[in-house]
């Protein structure tokens, strides 16, 4: 039987395992955008993005972001998280970074933080949630689990390159 992970707000101790996750994370999705794009384009043109998204991270959990940032916990452990923003004025909450360690992935945890971000959004009496994810192999289990967490309408975007 799964554990049901338990999702809680971070606290600034889980700062240093939130970026372990993250890196394990997203290491197999800069792998591929490298060998999608070829080294020339990756270094020139996403290598900057992929570099400067720990430091989103550690924006996020600054005091004054707006950013509502939550964590999984299985047996006690930090297994993922999900960064959540509620535009109250719009009605439209938005999923932001969000990362299952590696060795947790396909257990429910990613499930368990979707749920608990959008029923925060419903709490707050938001209409719509948003989530944006790559259309690249690397993602199709993002866009899995977003499916299962109910996201329904797509609006595809198309990013092209050439080596110049």
């Amino acid at each position: 039987m799964t554990d049901v992970a338990r999702v809680r707000p971070v606290r600034p101790e889980d700062a240093p395992v939130l970026e372990q996750i993250r890196q394990a994370a997203f290491a197999p999705v800069f792998a591929s955008f490298r060998a999608v794009l070829g080294e020339e384009i990756y270094r020139r043109a996403q290598a900057h993005e992929d570099e400067a998204q720990g430091e989103h991270l550690t924006s996020q959990l600054r005091e004054d972001s707006v950013w509502e940032v939550y964590c999984a916990e299985l047996q006690d452990q930090v297994v993922g998280f999900v960064s959540v923003r509620l535009d109250e004025e719009r009605l439209v909450g938005e999923i932001g970074l969000n990362a299952v360690h590696p060795d947790h992935a396909g257990k429910g945890v990613g499930t368990s933080l979707y749920e608990h971000a959008l029923a925060r959004m419903r709490e707050v009496g938001l209409r719509v949630a948003t989530v944006a994810t790559g259309g690249d192999p690397s993602h199709a289990p993002a866009r899995r689990a977003y499916v299962k967490a109910g996201f329904n309408v797509e609006f595809p975007s198309v990013w092209m390159c050439q080596v110049l």
